[in-house]
């Protein structure tokens, strides 16, 4: 049975760094498992090290790559331009490649902190072939099963 594919935006990845013991790293463990696999793209995993950086330790960025390590995500390709286009109403400017990317990697479920741009109704009401989610819903959701 494949396992399904859960994208994470760069505010998982940086929550996760933070809290090794919070609902974004719980969730990052959950996809090393038989159910669930995670995908990112390079330009995420570049936000993600980027805001760790600037914002937080060196604890923190070592726990990134260490997490990182053992999720060994797929790696999505940049999104279609189509998909971008797409996406493109849908939030700001600078998340659209988000939406595009887990769209375009056909994945289950995103998983995001962002409410100002991707928890937000209008994306939650577009229909998008995936769902949308925090890491504690997704969390919440695996053990309701």
């Amino acid at each position: 049975m494949p396992r399904s594919l859960v994208f994470l935006d760069a505010s998982v990845l940086v929550a996760a760094s933070r809290s090794p013991n919070g609902g974004s790293a719980t969730a990052l463990q959950v996809c090393q498992g038989v159910r669930f696999r995670a995908a990112v793209t390079e330009k995420i995993l570049t936000e993600a090290r980027v805001n760790i950086a600037e914002k937080f330790g060196e604890a923190e960025l070592l726990r990134f790559y260490q997490q990182l390590a053992a999720l060994s995500p797929r790696i999505a390709g940049p999104p279609s331009d189509g998909h971008m286009r797409s996406c493109a109403p849908l939030t700001a400017a600078k998340d659209v490649h988000v939406l595009a990317a887990a769209l375009s990697s056909g994945a289950s479920c995103l998983l995001t902190l962002d409410r100002r741009h991707l928890l937000t109704p209008v994306v939650l009401s577009t229909g998008l072939p995936f769902k949308v989610m925090t890491p504690g819903d997704f969390l919440r959701g695996i053990t309701s099963e």
